[in-house]
This record gives C-alpha cells, sequence and structure tokens, in this order.
C-alpha cells in the first residue's frame, strides 16, 4: 500500500511533494477532474491525485475542519498585521518622496 498523503508539523501534503493537500481537495470540490487538478499541478502523477482525492474523502469532516481553521489563523494573523503595514507603506512613501525630491 502506497501513502497519498503525510502530515508534516500539522499541515497536509501529497506525500513526497511540496503541494498541500487543500489545494487538491478544493480543486475536486470545485468540480475539476483528476486530470484537471494533475493539470495545474503538473509536479503530480495521476496516481497521487486520486490517491490525495481518496484520502480526502475517507477524511472530509475532519480536514474540512482543519482546513476551516487554518485559514481563520491566517485571516486573524494578516489582520494583527494591517497596521503594521500601513505603517510601513507610510514610511516607504515617505523616504521615495525624500529621495525624489529636488534638493537645494
Amino acid at each position: 500500500m502506497h501513502d497519498y498523503v503525510e502530515n508534516r508539523k500539522g499541515e497536509y501534503y501529497v506525500a513526497g511533494t511540496r503541494v498541500p493537500l487543500e489545494c487538491v481537495a478544493s480543486e475536486f470540490l470545485r468540480g475539476a477532474s483528476p486530470e484537471t487538478v494533475r493539470d495545474a499541478y503538473p509536479t503530480l502523477t495521476l496516481e497521487q491525485v486520486y490517491g490525495a482525492i481518496a484520502y480526502f474523502l475517507g477524511h472530509e469532516t475532519e480536514l474540512s475542519e482543519h482546513f476551516r481553521s487554518v485559514e481563520q489563523e491566517a485571516s486573524e494573523s494578516r489582520s494583527a498585521q494591517t497596521p503594521l503595514r500601513a505603517e510601513l507603506l507610510a514610511r516607504l512613501d515617505a523616504a521615495r518622496r525624500q529621495l525624489t525630491s529636488p534638493r537645494s
């Protein structure tokens, strides 16, 4: 038997690749055929795509919850960074104006 999915530090990937299982599952859930998923991720074999889909379908409830949780954490992280990003953009804009302003 072949393992098609591996868990690395709490994240799921197609085994032996850097392709997240969530990407394969999302494409599949949007109606993409396994062949279309493989075309979108050319480093995968068709066997890996079918194996990843089968794994996802066998664990759909827990994986869907995991994917939602990860997205929630990412969203919260992005929200927390917004003030810092605005400040950085303002500083970069000020530095650009200073560099491009004519010197007397």
